[in-house]
């Protein structure tokens, strides 16, 4: 206890080892959370019937568009950053953090964590769609906590693969809050089909809970659905077909070799 008051370093480690520790049981169910988040909204929107936090319907379209714009930036983040990364990298690993190289160049020179940076933006954009701001808000801290854990833990891992090469990134990257300056050319070219198959399912779910929340808006009654949403309720049905459509080709190994 004395070395702890007398340095601190012993403290600040404990703090890390308990993070890291927490940030472990997240990650092995993070693909939860944006089920939980559209579920819950779900409920929210069905219960309240709210279209935003105005009075004014056209604030409240304003709000909408505004959300919608959050949670597409989310999704474009993980676009970019998924197309660019390194083969063999944690994007999709479900057991462990893994990496086959320590990712630098692209969306990683201007944040750590730029995956996570994504999450948050686009979790937060899918509670307030809901029109609630309180949900929005508590979703958003919600999701700083947990990624900041999820990813300490990660980098504790990259810390001990990748050791000083991992701590000069790091030195001027910052974890979570993107810096705006210092943008390093990608390593390697955008991969398209890398891309789709690591986050077709995400923007599919963004279109689900737009789909979801009008639908609940109308009480679960397609009698009650107005008539000028119903083509979107059409164009949403392709989409399902196209979204199991990737489902048969990742089965049938097309996207195999991009892990």
């Amino acid at each position: 206890m004395r070395a702890f008051n007398r340095t601190g370093t012993g403290r600040i480690s404990m703090y890390q080892h308990e993070m890291a520790l927490s940030g472990k049981r997240l990650f092995f169910i993070r693909g939860l959370y944006i089920y939980t988040v559209i579920a819950i909204g779900t409920l929210i929107v069905w219960r309240t019937g709210i279209r935003g936090p105005f009075a004014d319907p056209a604030a409240n379209c304003g709000w909408f568009w505004l959300s919608l714009g959050v949670a597409s930036a989310g999704a474009l983040v993980r676009v970019i950053t998924s197309g660019f990364a390194a083969l063999g990298t944690s994007g999709r690993a479900k057991v462990a953090a893994e990496a086959a190289e320590l990712n630098t160049t692209g969306p990683y020179s201007l944040v750590r964590n730029p995956l996570y940076v994504g999450r948050i933006l686009n979790f937060t954009g899918l509670a307030m769609l809901t029109g609630s701001w309180v949900y929005g808000a508590l979703v958003f801290l919600l999701a700083i906590l947990v990624y900041e854990r999820i990813s300490v833990y990660e980098e504790d891992y990259l810390r001990s693969k990748f050791g000083e090469a991992h701590a000069a990134w790091a030195k001027d990257v910052p974890a979570l809050l993107p810096r705006l300056h210092g943008w390093v050319k990608p390593k390697y070219p955008f991969w398209w089909k890398r891309m789709i198959w690591r986050e077709q399912n995400k923007l599919f779910l963004l279109a689900t809970a737009v789909a979801l929340y009008a639908f609940a808006r109308a009480g679960f009654d397609p009698a009650a659905v107005p008539a000028w949403q119903v083509p979107w309720y059409y164009a949403y049905g392709a989409l399902v077909v196209i979204r199991f459509a990737i489902g048969g080709l990742k089965m049938g190994g097309f996207f195999k070799e991009l892990s």
